[in-house]
């Protein structure tokens, strides 16, 4: 379940690096930060601190409440290193899972 919060968050992320309605934006805010949330609770349950923290930062600043106002391109600079931080998290995670299996 976390890897397809993963990609599904990545998608979102990476879309917003086109022309799209503000509309479009701030939904990725409010997906996004739910989706951080999620993921830090899975960090949490897993004793993961510093993805737990990492992904608490991310819901925070995605979160359409209190706005971080950035520039387009500093927020487009924030979803490439977000929605590639999310994909390569999966691939880490994976070979981690496959090392700990072949040592056991």
């Amino acid at each position: 379940m976390k890897n397809i919060i993963k990609i599904i968050l990545a998608l979102f992320l990476f879309l917003c690096l086109l022309k799209m309605p503000y509309e479009y934006y701030t939904s990725v805010k409010v997906i996004a930060m739910f989706g951080f949330s999620i993921l830090a609770c899975y960090m949490y349950n897993e004793k993961r601190n510093i993805e737990l923290i990492i992904y608490v930062c991310l819901a925070l600043l995605f979160q359409p409440i209190f706005k971080v106002e950035l520039t387009r391109l500093v927020w487009n600079i924030v979803d490439v290193i977000a929605g590639l931080g999310l994909i390569i998290s999966i691939f880490i995670n994976k070979e981690k899972k496959t090392n700990n299996s072949t040592t056991n």
